[in-house]
């Protein structure tokens, strides 16, 4: 019996399938070793040398796997085929303590039957220069994320972090803030005729007057169209020239890793760390192609199925001509996998639909057609530009264009919006009538945040990491607080993020410097390909690294990157006024008498919920209200915290939504009943306005006062008498 060991379990079960009795498949989880958690890991003064240990998590796999390898004829690593799978590989060589006579090595691209027993037939040996290169990746972030980090906690925060990729990505989220905050919109207008001929009415702008082209911001405010509007009036419309031409629009190359993630968060708002899981699950089953790549080859399998299937469903005319090559355009593709696509085009997504959950199946058909529409023909569009004379003297020029779809080609399977407008049957020297003029306002606008697509491709662009590390890179800086999400899921840097990537592009610059970090991926690569040594690259980058992260330790001063602000809030504790500093989480009030008062409060943002489990309030409150039940359940009612402060929720939600306000010790809880109804009682309430008093059987009556009923009883109305910040009165403001 061969033992074959693949990372995962689903992995596992699908080659199982294509597999006699004479093979075993198991599963590693993922890596077997790697450096300790608590400690540096590195041995700095024998020549980096890593210290791998086995995690806990590991070890019963690990003795698990020893035990089948050794009653295995041979065992056969089946890892993926990057550096990550290559160093897996090579660590479970280790931790099993393998000879090489007894194993193998085996890559596939696809989790297809054809694709593992042609693997099984060519095994090859580790690749010692993919898991170098592995290494002095993981050696390089350990060596500046256990060094930096521990300098952020003395200089600006505690529970810090840097990295040599998350913090250049955190500095490219910081430096579109600023633009978009420095950002100074400007106005422009443009002139819109709206022609007609036959019936038939149509756009057209002016281009030109006097046969000068206007600029962008020719118009800068709509007193200066106002002339030209009234001259319009007066003149005779002539078609001057027609030009019509056909295009073509080429199919965009199958999907690679960031092209993927970029798709996927343009259609269907998926997140990078989304994508990647969604494809790995795909990948998997056996149903696409590696999902870590950034190769543009296909097969040539693939490409002649391809064929046959578009020739079966469309007909020859959707096939091109000559066959697509596409050109990588990254600057550092790395490993010679093919880009991501179906394992078998037949499986159309119809087909496999009922197959795959929601999520699986909107992936699996964009990666379906993307990859189909990459080897059919290109769509034909005849566009039409139509230059009118108008005016007096015919001096000023408007341009209508047109475009329709003449041959759909690869549209057929990979829908993609065309703007369609469809122009009348037009010709030279028709007179057109005016049907109305418009003079439209405009302003530029902002750089937009970066989603993940654009962040992707930003860092892709810059070389920036590999198709292994985008989605992770994201995740790391949501999840160590340095980026947020907006309500369109949009990128924005923590108040955190602005004062470490200052410190760091003015103490620290190769770290977040774009050029130095495209070097070093460049130098990784070339140390898979065997041109460098992994040992003198880190060198070269620690010694000066480390050397100026001495320095700094002695120069920075913790005040320079820890800003305080006045507050008017005053410590409960002591009477100290309090301040407002800026932590891990953001910003917050600490008192000004530190070290002797250690008193801090967070400060509520809008949209925010606050973790008051620290909060002597909180805790006298859960004392007062520990046998408070739920009215309408029968649940029991504990302490929450919201924008708004502390109140009482159901511990059914989110079956019962019943809440309730909670008072201080020594504030008077209202008692009053609903002057309107009879039934409810007049309860304390919160809104975008503030603090507003209602009746608690709402929404049956809506009785509501924007100030605090006294209990007393206008003696004119009857109505409740109310206080605010000018006194008391009456709250029925028709009574004077």
């Amino acid at each position: 019996m061969d033992l074959i060991i693949v990372e995962s379990p689903t992995k596992a079960k699908t080659i199982s399938k294509f597999l006699d009795k004479n093979y075993k498949v198991e599963s590693s989880f993922g890596h077997v070793r790697d450096l300790p958690q608590k400690e540096l890991g590195v041995d700095l003064e024998n020549n980096f040398e890593p210290k791998y240990i086995i995690p806990s998590k590991a070890k019963t796999k690990v003795s698990n796997l020893k035990k089948l390898a050794k009653t295995a004829d041979s065992v056969i690593l089946a890892a993926d085929e990057d550096r990550e799978g290559e160093a897996i590989a090579w660590h479970l060589f280790q931790a099993l303590g393998l000879k090489k006579e007894n194993s193998k090595r085996i890559v596939f691209h696809e989790i297809t039957k054809d694709a593992i027993l042609e693997a099984i037939k060519n095994p090859r040996e580790i690749d010692q220069k993919m898991v170098d290169a592995q290494q002095a990746r993981r050696v390089l972030d350990r060596l500046v994320g256990y060094k930096l980090s521990p300098l952020l906690w003395k200089k600006v925060a505690k529970g810090l972090s840097a990295g040599r990729v998350q913090s250049v990505a955190v500095r490219l989220i910081v430096e579109r803030e600023r633009e978009i905050k420095a950002f100074v919109a400007q106005e422009y207008w443009d002139i819109e005729a709206l022609l007609e001929k036959d019936n038939n009415i149509f756009s057209s702008k002016l281009l030109k007057i006097n046969k000068k082209s206007l600029g962008k911001f020719h118009f800068k405010n709509e007193e200066e169209t106002k002339d030209i509007i009234v001259s319009l009036k007066k003149g005779e419309w002539e078609i001057e020239n027609i030009e019509s031409k056909e295009s073509k629009k080429n199919p965009a190359p199958p999907f690679i890793t960031s092209t993927l993630q970029q798709g996927a968060n343009r259609r269907f708002g998926f997140s990078a760390k989304q994508t990647m899981m969604v494809a790995q699950k795909l990948y998997e089953l056996g149903h696409i192609t590696y999902m870590r790549t950034d190769s543009l080859n296909l097969s040539e399998k693939f490409k002649g199925e391809a064929e046959s299937y578009i020739k079966d469903k469309h007909g020859d005319k959707y096939l091109p001509k000559i066959k697509k090559i596409f050109k990588n355009k990254s600057k550092n593709a790395q490993e010679a996998h093919e880009a991501i696509r179906p394992s078998n085009v037949f499986n159309d997504p119809e087909k496999l639909s009922a197959k795959l959950d929601k999520q699986q199946a909107k992936l699996y058909q964009l990666i379906w057609q993307r990859a189909v529409a990459s080897q059919m023909s290109e769509a034909v569009l005849d566009t039409v530009t139509v230059d009118i004379l108008a005016g007096e003297k015919k001096e000023y020029i408007f341009r209508a264009n047109g475009q329709t779809i003449k041959f759909n080609g690869y549209l057929e399977v990979y829908p993609e919006k065309v703007s369609e407008n469809e122009l009348p049957k037009l010709e030279i020297k028709n007179k057109l009538n005016l049907n109305k003029l418009e003079k439209n306002q405009h302003f530029t606008q902002a750089p937009s945040r970066y989603s993940d697509a654009s962040l992707v491709k930003e860092m892709e662009k810059h070389g920036i990491g590999r198709p292994s590390t985008y989605a992770p890179t994201i995740a790391t800086i949501i999840d160590r607080n340095y980026v947020n999400r907006d309500d369109r899921k949009k990128l924005f840097p923590t108040d955190i993020a602005f004062i470490v990537i200052d410190l760091l592009v003015a103490h620290f610059n190769n770290i977040v410097n774009y050029k130095f970090t495209a070097e070093m991926e460049n130098d990784l690569d070339k140390i898979s390909l065997g041109e460098k040594e992994w040992r003198p690259v880190l060198k070269n980058f620690w010694d000066p690294f480390y050397k100026n992260l001495k320095e700094k330790d002695k120069e920075l001063d913790r005040k320079a990157f820890s800003p305080e602000e006045e507050s008017n809030e005053i410590c409960d504790k002591c009477g100290a006024k309090m301040i407002i500093k800026t932590g891990r989480y953001g910003k917050f009030l600490a008192c000004s008498a530190f070290p002797e008062c250690k008193n801090i409060k967070s400060i509520k943002r809008e949209g925010e919920e606050e973790k008051p489990e620290d909060s002597q309030e909180m805790s006298d409150l859960k004392e007062k209200y520990k046998d408070e039940k739920c009215e309408k359940c029968g649940a029991e009612m504990i302490i929450r915290k919201g924008r708004f402060g502390l109140f009482l929720g159901c511990s059914a939600y989110p079956k019962c939504k019943n809440l309730k306000n909670v008072n201080k010790d020594g504030e008077k809880e209202l008692e009053l009943d609903c002057p309107l109804c009879k039934e409810g009682k007049i309860v304390k309430k919160f809104s975008r306005r503030g603090v507003f008093y209602a009746c608690n059987a709402y929404p049956k009556c809506k009785n509501a006062y924007f100030g605090k009923p006294t209990g007393g009883i206008c003696s004119k109305c009857g109505s409740l008498i109310v206080e605010d910040k000018n006194g008391t009165r009456c709250s029925n403001k028709s009574c004077e």
